[in-house]
């Protein structure tokens, strides 16, 4: 082991003998008492000693005989300290590609936050370059969120969607103005290849797709590492009509219910901004989960959604720039949450922002008892409880 304290957080002297890792409250701890002199040695944690050294520096410093250990096993339970060296086979294959680690190391920083055991971060890091995570829809959404997660180092990124791109589909980070008339699919895949460390690996080998008990035991790093060349990890559905994300057709999203796969949703419809939910097949809400729950409020809402649907849009959507950004950047963060197996904030849940105030909230979506995805089958919620208690809130209903 070569220990290194976290990058990410900096620290600072409370007094002269506290010291304080870390800025923001959401990760910033304060420990202590600490002299002077264990403070100094601190700075001797940066990865390139093993422990024999660290033991040897301490002692010409005049640090007492076992206080490094101490000092170590202190730090380590606070979540302070990484392995330079840690992570296993992948982690070391991805640290000899200096020029991807010179690209990923502020991303490898941000893990460290999140993983409390040394060499987890780049584990996790390594892990990304074999999963696969396929984008439904190359919009000012979609684009964004395939080059992030590509740029974040998810091996291979796939972009599905039909059409050419338009003028509106230009976004910063997305489809460029070049592409212009080029096939949408075509022209994301190579936003991806530009946007991506370096290639990614090569499959070894076929999986089948996972089943539910392992999407539930085991987060999509460990079975990336596992497995060498996971399935598909993730789908996010990025449709450019937004309608299709704020209430979508689970006839859609059938073949990924059967397979086992999970997908998060996400769009702008108009001026409002979604994200989710992450559906979690068999164990949280789906497509159809949400339109039963909307329907039960809303006995038009079926209507509604026919005459939406139906037919062709004579208008370019309604699509802010900054708003999509947002969306993109939310969506990106929460599929990249998920695959590390570090939360799972949008299962369950939508995410919706609206111009010009752009303040996120989350709305719960419960799953449904009479739904065949399963998710609710354990539900206790009376349906018919819930249209009476919909009677009473009518107009925030028809709102959103």
């Amino acid at each position: 082991m070569h220990p290194i304290l976290k990058p990410a957080l900096r620290r600072g002297w409370r007094d002269m003998n506290t010291m304080q890792f870390g800025v923001a409250p959401a990760h910033a701890l304060v420990l202590g008492p600490m002299d002077t002199a264990t403070g100094s040695f601190l700075t001797l944690l940066d990865g390139t000693r093993g422990l024999p050294l660290l033991r040897e520096e301490a002692r010409r410093m005049g640090l007492p005989d076992g206080h490094v250990d101490k000092l170590l096993g202190e730090l380590s339970r606070a979540g302070l300290v990484d392995d330079a060296t840690g992570g296993g086979p992948a982690a070391d294959a991805l640290r000899r590609r200096s020029g991807v680690m010179d690209r990923q190391r502020s991303d490898l920083a941000s893990l460290s936050l999140l993983s409390s055991e040394p060499g987890e971060a780049v584990e996790r890091l390594a892990a990304r370059r074999a999963m696969r995570v396929r984008v439904q829809g190359a919009g000012r959404v979609g684009a964004v969120v395939a080059s992030v997660l590509a740029g974040a180092g998810v091996g291979r990124v796939e972009v599905l969607d039909g059409g050419h791109v338009e003028p509106w589909d230009v976004a910063p980070g997305g489809q460029p103005a070049e592409a212009i008339g080029e096939r949408r699919d075509m022209a994301a895949r190579r936003l991806v290849r530009q946007s991506a460390p370096d290639r990614p690996p090569r499959a070894n080998r076929p999986v089948s797709p996972r089943s539910q008990a392992a999407a539930a035991s085991r987060p999509p790093w460990q079975e990336a590492v596992a497995e060498g060349q996971a399935g598909l990890s993730l789908v996010i559905i990025a449709p450019r009509d937004g309608l299709d994300a704020y209430a979508p057709d689970p006839v859609h999203a059938e073949d990924l219910l059967t397979a086992g796969t999970p997908h998060l949703y996400a769009g702008v419809i108009e001026g409002t901004g979604v994200v989710g939910p992450l559906v979690l097949p068999g164990a949280t809400a789906c497509a159809g989960c949400l339109f039963r729950r909307r329907a039960d409020r809303d006995p038009t809402w079926g209507r509604m959604l026919a005459q939406w649907r139906s037919g062709r849009a004579r208008h370019v959507p309604a699509c802010d720039l900054a708003l999509s950004t947002s969306v993109a950047g939310l969506v990106a963060g929460h599929a990249l949450a998920f695959l590390d197996g570090a939360s799972m904030a949008a299962s369950g849940v939508r995410w919706e922002a609206a111009v010009p105030g752009f303040d996120w909230h989350a709305r719960p979506i419960w799953p449904h008892p009479a739904c065949p995805c399963g998710a609710g089958a354990d539900a206790k919620t009376d349906v018919k409880g819930d249209r009476l208690t919909a009677q009473k809130e009518r107009h925030a209903t028809m709102a959103g």
